[in-house]
């Protein structure tokens, strides 16, 4: 059986009904560890009693997505600007 460890991702922004989740994963690159970030960005509903999200977007979604999508930039930007100054 094999271990598996769930990650949490370490920021989320949210706007109306779309998140923008954050992931980070190191790795070797060059003998060097360097962080690589993902975004995963959805819609969530409620379907009856459970809730369901989806990475389909109507007309109106696109400007919460685009909302989501930049605060995730802008953290990942500024994560990195604070990491090259403390160098």
């Amino acid at each position: 059986m094999e271990n598996t460890i769930k990650k949490n991702p370490i920021k989320v922004f949210q706007c109306g009904s779309v998140k923008a989740a954050i992931w980070v994963d190191s790795k070797v690159l060059n003998n060097a560890v360097v962080e690589l970030h993902s975004i995963k960005i959805d819609k969530w509903y409620k379907d009856g009693d459970d809730w369901k999200n989806t990475n389909t977007f109507n007309t109106e979604d696109l400007h919460k997505v685009a909302v989501v999508a930049m605060e995730a930039y802008k953290f990942i930007r500024l994560q990195s600007s604070e990491q090259n100054n403390e160098s």
